[in-house]
């Protein structure tokens, strides 16, 4: 079998002709001489036919272990494989092994991920719908009063509105992940940030007879329309965990290190058992709303990360926010 490959085959012929040449030559001096290398070149030719195999044999192990690694046999240890060529292969194939077994790894663990995302998705879309179809079946009802299909029909505007929300942020969620935004840096003061942030919840603010106080001096450098959208969801998240008649406070600064935006509430806080998962895509508290869904504070934090900055919340008299944007890389 060895001697189908030709580098082989060849190294053989040529071992054989010097073998005979120098059984010649010795034997013209002494028949003796001419015998005795004729008997050290066929014991070399042996030496080599034998190690020769070997290394086809270790070849032949090694080619079976890559195809039960391609197999996905994990328990395939490559460190028998110590001597000359084969230990260089042999490194850079353990090497090779480490990084497939971990890209499997990861390639399991955002499968298992993805499921779990699905499966969430589909709840979360599933307890509006079924309240809809439920709100439906009474609009169809011929004896309905105009007062109470006036009711109805804002319900059924209400959930349309927050499957319609829930939709737009998990598709910011997506491309967050897939790393296709490009966040733009643009200068504005905090004030204006601020003021564009909180906005869209001025009316639902003043309709909970809650009071927005803005303290901001300084600038801000970065994306503004993500930036909004993140402080927008962080405001929003106090708006509903704050009373009737309760205070949103937000405090931003600027100095040569970072820019801070603090934002506080006089609510009831977030409970310990909560707080180290507050960030967490798809996690509702306790004390959560029924309409929420678990998603604008994992979108603010994504928007701010990638942003060079950091988000922690706290309790101090209710909910704190402080949110840091660093302007050299931390």
């Amino acid at each position: 079998m060895i001697m189908r490959n030709t580098e082989v085959h060849r190294a053989f012929m040529i071992q054989c002709i010097v073998a005979v040449i120098a059984t010649l030559l010795t034997a013209l001096l002494d028949i003796k001489y001419g015998l005795i290398t004729l008997l050290v070149c066929i014991l070399f030719i042996i030496i080599y036919i034998v190690s020769v195999k070997k290394r086809y044999k270790l070849f032949s192990e090694l080619a079976l272990d890559i195809d039960r690694i391609l197999h996905s046999e994990n328990d395939i240890m490559l460190e028998k494989y110590d001597e000359g060529e084969l230990a260089i292969l042999q490194n850079e194939l353990y090497k090779m092994v480490n990084r497939l077994r971990h890209q499997q790894q990861s390639l399991q663990d955002d499968k298992i991920y993805l499921s779990d995302s699905i499966a969430d998705i589909s709840h979360q879309l599933r307890t509006p719908m079924t309240s809809m179809n439920l709100l439906l079946t009474m609009l169809s009802d011929p004896n309905l009063t105009d007062e109470k299909k006036f009711t109805i029909t804002h319900k059924l505007y209400e959930m349309l509105s927050r499957i319609d929300w829930l939709i737009t942020t998990l598709l910011k969620i997506s491309r967050l992940d897939a790393g296709t935004v490009q966040f733009h840096k643009e200068n504005i003061s905090l004030s204006e940030l601020i003021r564009r942030s909180c906005s869209p919840l001025n009316i639902p603010i003043e309709l909970r007879e809650q009071k927005l106080i803005i303290n901001a001096n300084g600038n801000f450098s970065g994306d503004i329309s993500w930036t909004c959208e993140a402080i927008g969801n962080i405001v929003k998240n106090c708006m509903e965990h704050t009373h009737s008649g309760g205070t949103i406070t937000i405090n931003a600064i600027d100095n040569p290190l970072y820019t801070e935006i603090i934002i506080s509430d006089t609510g009831d806080g977030i409970s310990e058992k909560d707080l180290p998962h507050i960030f967490e895509r798809f996690y509702k508290g306790e004390d959560s709303d029924e309409n929420s869904f678990g998603i604008g504070l994992a979108l603010a934090r994504m928007i701010i990360t990638r942003q060079n900055g950091t988000i922690k919340a706290e309790n101090n008299s209710g909910a704190v926010f402080t949110i840091r944007f660093y302007k050299v890389t931390v």
